[in-house]
């Protein structure tokens, strides 16, 4: 019956909540997620119809407060250079993603010992290794061994083809002697698990309607809910409860009819990003904890990572393939992922190349930027420019910062009236002297592939969909949310599994590294079921 007391309940239905579900299914627990989203009808996608980018203009925009759908909750960013983005959903962040794939490096995982910042993770690479693989096969990720920048692994399936953008760019990387090599993407390239190769359509970011693209609501979701998970969405949980003793009883949720509900667990599992998780938290007050669930020490929120991407497009005289082929998914680059003191800065970049944009995208950007005139001239301007751009995306690492925080908001909630989040984020002198690198060292690359004009903008205000380290994994519970095996210092029958948990953000995209920590977690706990609350 609905709201029954079950054994594991898992808030979110995102890229950790489903791996978490998936993984635990294959015990006899009663396991429940709710999920403040609904499915997605991939008929329903942008891609569908001849409107899609205007679509992805509005209500898939990747900004919520600009999306403004009735499943999302806004955010309060006055405070930050870059803009919050996230989607709620059954697969969450996957419906929306380029489906750039890439692990975190074993030096990620030990970052105060390499380079004398930040802090060491409590796990390492090595433990991981196993999961990363597991989740590639889940997801079914494409890519090609051998990269000698990168660790060793051997992809499910053959990588995406680099077509015109990626041949290019290759040329600009050969030149001037620096490292390249086609990218992990969560994308299939042939026939695999009932899902149907990549056709090279391009929309990969206003959701994919071939199911190409790994999201977790066609990987993880379908096998878990054979297997028995229950997954209830439109459920807005507003806090995890508590008893006398500090440990979690469940939460109170509203319905899909906005009627409040208690649903009791015996554990629970938070899986909101590194936005809503502290939100969440914090909006869980008691006399226990009456400044947020399991922020005894006011490390809740704080720490809050969002990798500084710059956007460096470069425009060139030979037809490209243009928008066409996976967006985010082509080649990479880590000639400058490791720390080199010389250059200025700790850490490094990926600089991720991508393909060019379609035609309404070409437009806008190219008048927002002056590179096409209104008027006369425009059309010209226009041709020179549509299916003639490449370029790349770099994302750069990200250091932890105390006042870099999610706090909630005073005024601002939503439709239930739970209190938004408030961002406040400053980039650091570190990150702002990586940026500048970045765009001067892929300025050299698309000038030696051949760019006759380049163009960036640093830092890309809309690129803040990385949301990482405000509930992070450590040791120490002074310093840090939740242990080794995902569980809060304070409460022993709560478990966190998603990027809120990251000690440090390394220079690639998280989401491999978020599904590979979530496995982690569901299998420690498996081992640990009989002294679990020890």
């Amino acid at each position: 019956m609905a709201n029954d007391p079950v054994d594991v309940l898992i808030i979110g239905a995102g890229a950790a909540g489903a791996a978490f579900a998936w993984s635990l299914s294959d015990t006899r627990m009663r396991i429940l997620c709710l999920e403040q989203g609904d499915w997605m009808h991939p008929s329903q996608y942008p891609s569908t119809g001849r409107d899609g980018e205007l679509r992805q203009m509005g209500e898939f925009n990747f900004n919520p407060n600009v999306r403004g759908r009735d499943t999302d909750y806004p955010v309060n960013g006055e405070h930050s250079p870059i803009a919050i983005a996230n989607f709620n959903g059954v697969g969450g962040g996957t419906i929306l993603y380029a489906a750039h794939f890439p692990r975190f490096h074993p030096s990620d995982f030990k970052v105060k010992s390499c380079d004398g910042v930040a802090d060491d993770w409590p796990i390492d690479y090595q433990t991981l290794e196993p999961y990363f693989a597991e989740n590639d096969r889940m997801m079914g990720v494409s890519g090609l061994a051998g990269d000698p920048a990168y660790p060793d692994h051997q992809p499910p399936l053959p990588p995406v083809p680099l077509g015109k953008s990626g041949e290019t760019m290759a040329r600009g990387f050969n030149a001037l002697g620096w490292h390249w090599w086609p990218s992990d993407s969560a994308v299939v390239t042939r026939p695999y698990e009932g899902r149907d190769r990549c056709l090279n359509l391009g929309p990969c970011t206003s959701g994919c309607a071939q199911g190409a693209k790994g999201s977790t609501d066609i990987t993880y979701w379908p096998e878990a809910i054979r297997r028995g998970v229950q997954l209830r969405t439109r459920c807005r949980v507003r806090e995890i409860t508590v008893n006398d003793a500090g440990m979690a009883t469940g939460v109170i949720y509203y319905d899909a009819q906005g009627v409040e509900q208690f649903q009791a667990a015996e554990v629970v599992v938070v899986a909101c990003n590194g936005i809503g998780t502290p939100r969440l938290l914090l909006n869980s007050t008691s006399k226990r904890f009456p400044n947020g669930l399991a922020n005894g020490n006011d490390q809740v929120g704080r720490n809050l990572m969002l990798h500084p991407y710059a956007w460096v497009m470069g425009t060139f005289p030979e037809r490209l393939d243009g928008h066409f082929g996976p967006s985010g998914c082509c080649i990479w680059s880590q000639e400058f992922y490791e720390t080199d003191k010389a250059r200025g800065f700790v850490r490094g970049y990926t600089m991720e190349i991508v393909r060019g944009r379609g035609p309404l995208v070409t437009a806008l950007n190219g008048l927002a930027s002056g590179q096409i005139p209104w008027g006369a001239g425009f059309h010209q301007a226009y041709g020179e420019l549509f299916g003639h751009t490449t370029g790349m995306v770099v994302i750069c690492e990200d250091l932890p910062e105390a006042h870099n925080r999610v706090t909630l908001d005073d005024r601002l909630t939503d439709s239930h009236g739970v209190p938004a989040p408030r961002i406040h984020y400053t980039l650091s002198e570190n990150s702002l002297r990586m940026l500048d690198h970045a765009v001067a060292r892929s300025t050299e690359v698309l000038r030696a592939a051949g760019a006759t004009g380049v163009h960036f903008e640093s830092p890309w205000k809309a690129a803040g969909w990385h949301n990482m380290g405000t509930a992070r994994m450590g040791s120490d519970p002074a310093t840090s949310v939740v242990d080794a095996r995902g569980r809060a210092h304070e409460v022993r029958n709560l478990f966190v599994i998603d990027g809120s948990v990251f000690v440090t953000s390394a220079g690639v995209n998280p989401t491999s590294t978020i599904q590979a920590l979530a496995l982690y977690v569901a299998d420690q706990m498996k081992k640990n079921l009989a002294n679990l609350f020890d």
